[in-house]
């Protein structure tokens, strides 16, 4: 599909993304080069909190004008907050693909942050801070990056209560001017339409003001904890382990190993875990890869007399892939990564945020180079990766 791929950069700096496809349905983004990592550890949470205040109304639409004018033409309308950006998008019958541009656009250059809607939507945040910490699986995979960084990485993507009661009107205005400028944002647009109008529309509609996204470091980590809570009855671990940066060719043996291990039915640890051993339901895996940083994670849901157990197996099936794994093995793990990947582009919803995160660790047309960099991971490398020396666990065990 890179023959129907188009990008470029605007005077006005912002990045246009585009894949031409022939059913009539457009999947429309705008992404904003911020997110987590970009916060100070006092206020973690407002890129997060900026993201959902821009749905709350502009003065063309109030909250729900904004959701009508997508759903009732067909659409669909969501958003997103990451470590390294914020997402806005629809998806939609191509037909009214100048609608959804108005619509999104509209929310990104003139959100209202009323006071009593900011009111009301601190207390939704709460309720998504309760709802995340009582799912004890989202509140081990939230917190591991506790336990792997230092630093505003460490905390937690969408804020404290502390931080979100510090954070006011003035200071989301503030942060929302100082970001959502045209060099920062990148509309992608994947479906039946015209690359030249749209890049006519970005033109005409977003001035060439320049906004700055803020560097904030934090340091890689390494610690182990175990929490006890009551109200639970399954342990829920995490192991995870620093990889290389997205921009470190290494990164591709990074996500073979991550599948190799706990990439679904057919991996390792799935079966040494549950088949073999019937010491759990879920065991999966996942790498979070980006060019500020990046690690492996794997997920199992267990006993709380068989933490140490799961985690020994663990240990000693890494200890055994960097001594026996075959060629054999690693080309069946690349058929699946590959497989999964062409898979991934059948919805152009989801294809949109894959081309989106490829801009965001650097050009988007580097997605349609993945399989090839895959078929390049060496089996040397793989079991070089699999010596883990350090890593961080995080259980969540019945008290």
């Amino acid at each position: 599909m890179k023959q129907n791929f188009h990008r470029k950069v605007l005077k006005n700096g912002m990045t246009i993304i585009f894949e031409k496809r022939n059913l009539p349905i457009v999947s429309v983004v705008f992404g904003i080069r911020n997110g987590g990592v970009n916060e100070t550890i006092s206020e973690k949470g407002i890129s997060h909190f900026i993201e959902h205040m821009l749905y709350k109304g502009t003065p063309k639409r109030n909250s729900r004008k904004i959701a009508e004018d997508i759903e009732k033409h067909g659409g669909e309308l969501n958003g997103f907050t990451d470590e390294t950006i914020t997402a806005f998008w629809c998806k939609m019958p191509s037909k009214h693909l100048s609608l959804a541009l108005d619509v999104l656009s509209d929310m990104i250059k003139h959100p209202k942050f009323d006071e009593i809607e900011l009111e009301k939507e601190r207390k939704v945040i709460f309720e998504e801070i309760k709802m995340r910490r009582d799912s004890p699986t989202t509140y081990v995979l939230d917190s591991i990056q506790k336990e792997l960084y230092n630093g505003t990485l460490g905390e937690n993507l969408i804020g404290t209560y502390e931080t979100m009661k510090a954070i006011d009107r003035k200071k989301l205005v503030k942060k929302f001017e100082q970001v959502y400028r045209p060099n920062n944002m990148i509309l992608g647009i994947v479906g039946d339409a015209d690359f030249d109008e749209i890049v006519k529309f970005a033109e005409k509609n977003f001035e060439k003001k320049k906004g700055k996204v803020p560097k904030v470091k934090f340091s890689l980590a390494n610690s182990s904890k175990i929490e006890k809570r009551k109200g639970v009855d399954q342990a829920n671990i995490v192991f995870a382990y620093h990889v290389p940066v997205s921009t470190d060719k290494q990164s591709y043996t990074a996500e073979v190993l991550g599948t190799l291990m706990a990439g679904g039915m057919s991996s390792r640890l799935f079966h040494e875990i549950r088949d073999k051993r019937n010491l759990a339901y879920s065991v999966r895996g996942d790498s979070n890869i980006t060019k500020y940083f990046a690690y492996n994670v794997i997920y199992v849901g267990t006993t709380k007399e068989n933490v140490e157990k799961v985690k020994k197996l663990i240990l000693e099936e890494f200890t055994k892939v960097s001594q026996e794994l075959t060629e054999g093995e690693l080309n069946q793990v690349k058929e699946q990564i590959i497989g999964n990947y062409h898979l991934s582009m059948e919805d152009s919803q989801a294809q949109l945020i894959n081309l989106l995160l490829n801009e965001i660790d650097g050009n988007a047309g580097d997605f349609y180079e993945f399989g090839k960099k895959i078929n390049l991971v060496k089996l040397k490398d793989v079991k070089k990766m699999a010596k883990i020396k350090k890593y961080s666990f995080l259980a969540l065990i019945p008290e």
